[in-house]
């Protein structure tokens, strides 16, 4: 089934048509036309139960266990962060990030499937690793990572900093010359424990994002001629919105989501029907199983 688009709902696939959607989409990540946006919702979608948390709110539960916060605050991840390194220290914060993310996440039949296929663009916007360790498993060393890094204690004007196979850092336009860029705009476990994650490390990433600064060179030329297929990304906090319009700005359009349709908030089908996103609306094991063929 096939519902339209308005003004504040996206167009929803559902059924043989969502599956028929899917193949097409699969034929495009063959081609290296559609970018691979991956979220947190992808852990344990193997079935296992997974070694870190899977969602914002599940880190900020993780972090109130450490230093609890006040209730207002309590269940969002950047303003209990905030609160641990208003009162902890920053280094505090990124142990305390280490130890949640220290959990081994085997790579899911999925990231396997994509890290074998020679695209030009990935998006990883959790913060496991996973894809990483995906892309070494398949032997791959021709791709460099691009992780948004916090500013705090910087004296430079960094956004991002950049890793080849190896993990060394190199310089970020060594990333132009790789044949597939994973970028990971909130930083990451590996490897060097670079986290965006409390409100004071987004506020001149904010400031600055509509005019593209802290999105690096090779994401934008990378993008133009693709669309992006979002894989268990939730966009229900404005935090994640914003990062979503601003890497895929200027793209080629064409954007896929899997989801549960039903459990949308207004805002993100909103969202999404802003962005010209077809829903997907399939268990993610299904999807998977369409798309890995």
């Amino acid at each position: 089934m096939t519902m339209m688009a308005t003004r504040i709902d996206p167009i929803v696939l559902s059924g043989a048509a969502a599956e028929a959607k899917l193949v097409e989409v699969r034929a495009d990540l063959l081609a290296d036309r559609i970018v691979p946006f991956l979220g947190p919702e992808l852990l344990g979608l193997d079935g296992a139960a997974p070694s870190v948390p899977s969602s914002p709110e599940a880190v900020a539960a993780a972090l109130n266990a450490r230093a609890p916060a006040p209730s207002r605050i309590r269940t969002s991840m950047w303003s209990v962060a905030q609160f641990i390194e208003q009162r902890r220290h920053r280094k505090t914060l990124t142990g305390w990030m280490a130890e949640i993310f220290a959990g081994e996440v085997a790579p899911s039949k999925l990231a396997t499937f994509l890290a074998g296929l020679p695209l030009s663009l990935v998006v990883d916007t959790w913060y496991d690793g996973a894809f990483r360790s995906a892309l070494i498993a398949a032997g791959r060393t021709d791709f460099v990572e691009v992780q948004g890094v916090t500013r705090s204690g910087e004296s430079r004007d960094i956004w991002f900093k950049a890793y080849d196979s190896a993990g060394l850092e190199v310089a970020p336009e060594a990333a132009g010359a790789a044949r597939t860029v994973l970028y990971a705009p909130h930083g990451g476990i590996a490897p060097a424990k670079n986290f965006l994650v409390a409100d004071s490390d987004y506020v001149e990433v904010l400031t600055e994002i509509d005019i593209q600064s802290p999105i690096p060179d090779v994401v934008k030329e990378r993008r133009t001629q693709r669309g992006f297929l979002f894989l268990g990304s939730r966009f229900h906090d404005q935090m994640l919105r914003i990062y979503a319009r601003q890497i895929t700005k200027r793209s080629a359009g064409g954007h896929v989501a899997v989801v549960d349709a039903a459990a949308l908030t207004r805002n993100e089908r909103r969202f999404h029907a802003d962005m010209g996103v077809v829903l997907v609306d399939l268990p993610i094991g299904r999807a998977t199983e369409i798309l890995t063929g």
